[in-house]
């Protein structure tokens, strides 16, 4: 006799991963702020200011070559950032973490290392922002209060991670797309004015790290123009401490 559809082994294994599944969506579901038509709900997340201000931020470093170059351009232009860094990135290179602390800039928190987090694993996570944030503050003598996942991917674990680290995660409001390796100076800027407004929260790297090799001179080469049409604009270009986003 054929088993009942009720009793059949498909219907068991579904069954029987229900909850697994209900556990997966939970933690993966909150990382959908990732696409801008769900992070512009949530303005406090992306990063959304005063309207006259702009906050310029950097991801993926420390790099011993790349970064120290971003230090000298934002030097130049009288600008202040915040730099999201990466904690393994912290202990390898302190002397260019000391450096861009000593230069004014923030230093906020990208994680321990530069992973996806497809899988649930809350402990791991906790002790992994508790890691990177403990890092940055025995180098500088000062607490981050900001963090940005990787990739943006911000898990329901991730931000329980964030909660217990005293960060608050901030996410942007427009991107250069200076990752690949047909990335340019103008492509950067064109990239940027399509989210670019005052108030926002604007995504550039520092470090190729993760991405295309070299890729990070398109970003350089493009923060000239960013600032003086900010600044044209009206619009101070500065860090997050300063962009009026409560930091809890």
């Amino acid at each position: 006799m054929p088993a009942s559809p009720v009793h059949s082994p498909a219907r068991r294994a579904a069954v029987a991963l229900a909850p697994v599944a209900a556990v997966a969506a939970a933690h993966i579901a909150p990382a959908a702020t990732w696409l801008p038509v769900v992070r512009r709900r949530f303005p406090r997340l992306a990063g959304v200011g005063h309207p006259a201000h702009v906050a310029l931020t950097f991801d993926d470093g420390p790099d011993p070559e790349s970064t120290p170059r971003f230090l000298d351009a934002l030097e130049e232009l009288g600008v202040r950032a915040t730099f999201f860094v990466l904690g393994d990135g912290v202990v390898r290179h302190p002397s260019v973490v000391r450096e861009t602390v000593r230069r004014g800039h923030e230093l906020a928190v990208h994680g321990w290392s530069h992973d996806r987090p497809w899988l649930p694993a809350p402990a791991d996570e906790v002790r992994a922002l508790l890691r990177a944030a403990g890092a940055v503050r025995e180098l500088t003598g000062r607490r981050p209060r900001w963090y940005r996942p990787p990739y943006g991917i911000l898990t329901s674990g991730r931000w329980a991670a964030a909660r217990t680290a005293g960060l608050r995660p901030v996410l942007w409001t427009a991107w250069g797309r200076d990752w690949t390796a047909g990335a340019t100076p103008a492509s950067v800027r064109s990239a940027l004015a399509a989210g670019l407004r005052g108030g926002g929260t604007v995504l550039l790297h520092d470090s190729d790290r993760m991405s295309a090799p070299g890729c990070w001179r398109a970003a350089l080469g493009a923060l000239p123009g960013l600032v003086t049409g900010c600044r044209d604009a009206g619009l101070s270009v500065g860090p997050l401490s300063a962009h009026g986003v409560p930091p809890r």
